[in-house]
């Protein structure tokens, strides 16, 4: 379990937005202790300023063992030239180490459709390795995946990739994931938990979390996709949907619970903790969670 092209990035790893929040000391100093805990996988996202590729890199700098896992770079942005010529440094500079997860961003694009332009984009990045470049070749190759919901989406990262990263999804979409990628793609699921026990207090949170995927258009197609009402979407989502989106309770409940996804049929779970302010470290929480799911 955990293996990508011959990566093994574990069965669990870390998936956090903390680091748009944090000075590169700090990001560096964190980086470090979660390998020293035998973390084998860090996902970082790109959305709030920090460069996709900028920040694998100076994370890949600042280890010696940890994988890099960018869940999601944007391919709006930068060109296909750009993505394919820093990808390719990362995997000379850093053998086996990063991995390229591209995706089309969850904005609607006037004029295109995620299908299309994730395929256009392939296209151009298929078309770069193929040319000859003064740039020298990595010795080891450069992995790339797919962020996929969709059975067409999935489909395209098991043919055009290493396989899919699903994120905001529940244990179904996971088996569903598995069926369509066959056995041998790739599979990678993100799922956010939060320590606390409070039924009330737990859901106040998690409803203001999910608050943004509960109403973009193309989470929301994926949220009917899987069965959900309008009743459990709307009103900050119902007790059942928010309770499958952020496993919340105590370590053993959440542990349980994440391990429901690798059961489903994921190679690796990225495991998303919520409820700690921008700013502040979700270090504590790591802590216990490495304890608990790292061999």
């Amino acid at each position: 379990m955990g293996s990508i092209d011959g990566l093994d990035l574990g069965t669990f790893g870390v998936w956090t937005f903390d680091f748009e929040f944090q000075p590169a000391a700090q990001m560096r100093e964190s980086i470090q202790e979660l390998e020293e805990q035998d973390w084998k996988a860090f996902w970082v996202p790109e959305l709030l300023g920090r460069e996709a590729l900028t920040l694998a890199g100076f994370l890949l700098a600042s280890t010696e063992r940890m994988h890099i896992v960018n869940g999601i770079a944007k391919i709006w942005s930068r060109e296909a030239m750009w993505t394919q010529g820093a990808a390719l440094l990362l995997a000379d500079a850093y053998p086996n180490r990063h991995v390229l997860g591209l995706g089309f961003g969850g904005n609607d694009r006037p004029g295109t459709t995620p299908m299309a332009a994730m395929t256009k984009y392939l296209d151009e990045l298929d078309e770069l390795s193929a040319l000859k470049t003064p740039n020298p070749a990595p010795k080891t190759p450069m992995r790339r995946i797919l962020a996929a919901y969709g059975p067409k989406m999935l489909e395209l990262a098991r043919d055009r990739s290493a396989g899919a990263h699903c994120y905001k999804v529940n244990v179904a979409h996971t088996a569903q994931a598995r069926e369509i990628l066959g056995p041998d793609a790739f599979l990678g699921v993100e799922h956010a938990v939060l320590f606390e026990a409070d039924p009330g207090k737990a859901r106040a949170i998690a409803r203001e979390h999910m608050d943004v995927y509960l109403n973009g258009k193309f989470n929301v197609a994926k949220f009917r996709r899987l069965g959900y009402s309008e009743e459990d979407i709307s009103n900050g989502g119902s007790d059942r949907l928010i309770d499958d989106f952020v496993f919340w309770g105590d370590l053993d409940t959440i542990v349980n619970k994440l391990h429901g996804h690798v059961d489903a049929g994921a190679d690796h779970v990225g495991v998303q903790v919520i409820g700690v302010e921008p700013g502040q470290s979700a270090m504590p929480y790591w802590r216990q969670l490495g304890e608990a799911l790292l061999p």
